[in-house]
């Protein structure tokens, strides 16, 4: 049965689906090799593909410190934010402060952002022109102007991206784009209730998915193994409820007070996003039921629950008595939710709750519908909640699979496909999230060294492999359940149940977890980009072949953002901005070299640092792989810098060993503060340490700490 779908299947079935599932993918697209000319591998490469881009000749338009972002006035308020952060958005790469105006547009040498344009354009499409003699950009309001921007800042070289100052030119592509989104619903969600993200790398992930014109942010909030969201009427809620982790106890912290969940929903209206809030229920409860004793049927509050599993709890509805407890915390979460969120929605869950009955699952969606709708909020929740009765216009959000879609029309279809057709019959609209596409805590492959593969493995030609308008459609493609006006868009998902080195089994240690950070960015991208040009681009567009190669070239950008991205193998990964670093180099942190010992010539001595001094063994050859990455060998011995073992775990040493080609032999170098460098395992995803900066200090991976005995100095 399929009783533990979503985050789920106990990790007794990893191997069996690892094997089953490793065949390889079919072949995608209809362009060829060959039809990649010249001209297209250098024209600029923007994702999503706009509806329409013209690619101009001539030299571009380029930037100096004196070009002026020019936001003609309208009336809408938001615009000249708009001039302001492109002008902050351009500032750490050129080093220039840009000067705002809201003057009339001089015609020419400048940056023109201009909201006042046909209301054809709808919200959030622009127009885009370049040349040599400026830059406009031209949309029916700011929001339009914003999802432009990011596209401007795409015609610009990859450096632009850098937190430091580079050497540059900054010149603008000259190209004539024209673009609308497909679904006006493009959402990514973060689960924030198995690992807690701090407030800083929570916006910076909503940085990140912003420059792919994601436009909302689906906040995860509550689960079993925690709650994120303080509500001032039950402070037991963060007190207890908050307090643990998957993995992790005794926490303080882990949650957002009223003033940092309402600075993060600004945070995100300013790079013009929505949040929608998700309370789950009536299952993934433990952490309420831990913190308020009448929500169980015993009246006794359980113990806080920092484990994996899922599909262990329930709300108490069973009785009246309970159900009025239920429904009067519900009306409080709910309703105080509601009020810091702006934005039209509340997402109240739904799935995985195999043990109740169908009397119990009604009277959770009666009671959490009706705190909902009584605040004015339209209903959100997965696609389960259409057993149930729901208001019009709910929207449903779709995680099934081709298991599913295969039943469509048989006499034994899924409970899924029956919830689908429920939904539909009631007006529901749907957000599309096929975990078999757009689950974005799946593993690429057999190295990913987070995550899980209950769905198989999810490369980024997977990612991309699917349209909205077939996720719930026969094998075919055609009868579909839902249609087509009723999709209101897609979602990314990135779920944090395994969010540890080593994830095929449990934990022995929190030092296997790496910085939320980290594991967002490797799961992230380049996979949401993928999802994000399904949401925005025509259908008529979407080629593996083309996306595959325009992708290709944002590797750069990521590495001069320092975001850790995979280099995942099915993207033709183009080199950095400023060269490739193949050629013999030291690697210094602190001042302390990476060394090997005495010079020795054996395979598995282990590694440190020591006073640089030039020797050859201080020496190594870096040589850039076909996924961005390199492997370092040492011109003394002829050894490969290696993690021993290939270990995911942190901690494990790092050795010189005979090169295999292995990914624990291959390390991406990504640029981050002070002309410095992370050196990164692209099997672990961890980081190149030292232990100290005293001679012979031993070296190890280590999850990223921002410590700078992680910072190296490539000389």
């Amino acid at each position: 049965m399929r009783s533990t779908r979503r985050r789920r299947r106990n990790l007794s079935t990893l191997a069996a689906l690892t094997l089953a599932l490793a065949a390889p993918l079919p072949t995608m697209g209809t362009a060829t090799a060959a039809s990649a000319a010249v001209a297209e591998s250098t024209a600029p490469a923007v994702v999503p593909q706009p509806v329409s881009q013209t690619n101009l000749t001539g030299s571009g338009f380029a930037l100096t410190a004196q070009t002026p972002v020019n936001v003609v006035p309208s009336s809408d308020p938001d615009a000249a934010g708009v001039g302001s952060y492109l002008a902050t958005l351009l500032a750490p790469a050129t080093g220039y402060t840009l000067p705002v105006t809201s003057t009339a547009p001089s015609g020419s040498q400048s940056i023109v952002l201009d909201a006042n344009g046909p209301s054809s354009l709808g919200d959030e499409g622009y127009t885009l022109s370049s040349t040599s003699t400026g830059v406009t950009v031209t949309a029916h309001g700011a929001q339009g102007l914003f999802r432009g921007v990011q596209t401007l800042r795409q015609l610009l070289p990859a450096a632009i991206e850098s937190t430091t100052v580079k050497p540059g030119p900054w010149t603008v592509a000259p190209v004539q784009i024209s673009d609308t989104p497909r679904y006006a619903y493009r959402g990514v969600m973060l689960d924030v209730a198995r690992r807690y993200f701090p407030m800083s790398q929570l916006k910076r992930y909503i940085d990140q998915a912003a420059a792919y014109k994601i436009n909302t942010l689906h906040l995860h909030l509550t689960d079993d193994q925690g709650w994120r969201i303080a509500i001032g009427a039950i402070p037991s809620l963060t007190t207890i409820g908050a307090s643990t982790q998957s993995g992790f106890t005794g926490g303080t912290t882990w949650y957002y007070s009223a003033a940092e969940y309402q600075e993060i929903v600004a945070y995100a209206k300013s790079r013009f996003m929505t949040v929608v809030p998700e309370i789950d229920g009536p299952g993934h409860t433990s952490a309420a039921l831990a913190s308020v004793a009448n929500l169980n049927c015993d009246n006794k509050a359980i113990k806080p629950y920092s484990g994996f599993e899922v599909g262990i709890s329930l709300y108490c509805l069973s009785d009246a008595q309970h159900i009025s407890n239920v429904s009067g915390f519900l009306s409080t979460v709910i309703d105080t939710v509601a009020a810091m969120t702006p934005g039209p929605y509340v997402h109240l869950g739904g799935d995985e709750t195999p043990q109740a009955t169908s009397s119990q699952y009604n009277a959770y969606v009666s009671a959490a519908t009706a705190a909902a709708t009584a605040r004015g909020k339209t209903v959100m929740a997965w696609h389960q909640l259409g057993q149930s009765t729901i208001p019009a216009n709910s929207i449903m959000q779709w995680w099934g699979d081709a298991d599913d879609r295969a039943t469509i029309g048989t006499g034994n279809e899924t409970a899924d496909i029956q919830f689908v057709r429920n939904a539909v019959q009631q007006n529901a609209k749907f957000v599309m999230s096929p975990s078999d596409h757009a689950y974005l805590d799946m593993k690429y492959d057999a190295s990913t060294p987070y995550g899980l593969s209950w769905q198989g493995y999810v490369p980024v030609s997977k990612a991309y492999d699917w349209d909205p308008s077939t996720s719930t459609a026969k094998t075919n493609g055609t009868g579909s359940l839902v249609p087509a006006d009723r999709i209101a868009g897609v979602e990314a998902a990135l779920w944090a149940d395994r969010a540890y080195a080593g994830s095929d089994s449990l934990p022995q240690s929190t030092s296997q977890f790496p910085e939320p950070k980290v594991y967002a960015e490797y799961m992230t991208y380049p996979r949401l980009p993928a999802v994000a040009e399904i949401g925005w681009s025509p259908q008529s567009t979407h080629d593996w072949t083309d996306f595959s190669r325009r992708l290709g070239t944002h590797g750069p950008r990521w590495t001069a953002a320092g975001i850790g991205y995979y280099a995942a193998p099915d993207v033709p990964w183009t080199s950095s901005s400023g060269g490739s670093l193949n050629g013999v180099h030291t690697l210094a942190s602190g001042g302390q070299a990476l060394d090997v010992p005495g010079s020795s010539t054996t395979a598995g001595t282990r590694l440190d640092t020591w006073a640089l001094h030039g020797g050859n063994n201080q020496k190594w050859t870096f040589t850039q792989q076909s996924d961005g990455s390199y492997t370092l060998v040492n011109v003394a011995s002829g050894l490969c810098v290696d993690v021993s073992g290939g270990s995911l775990s942190a901690g494990a040493p790092v050795v010189q060993w005979t090169c295999t080609g292995g990914t624990n032999q291959r390390w991406r170098v990504t640029p981050v503060s002070g002309g410095t460098s992370t050196v990164a395992s692209v099997k672990s995803g961890l980081l190149l340490t030292t232990a100290s900066t005293a001679n012979g200090a031993l070296v190890a991976q280590q999850p990223d700490s921002g410590s700078a005995l992680q910072r190296w100095t490539i000389g």
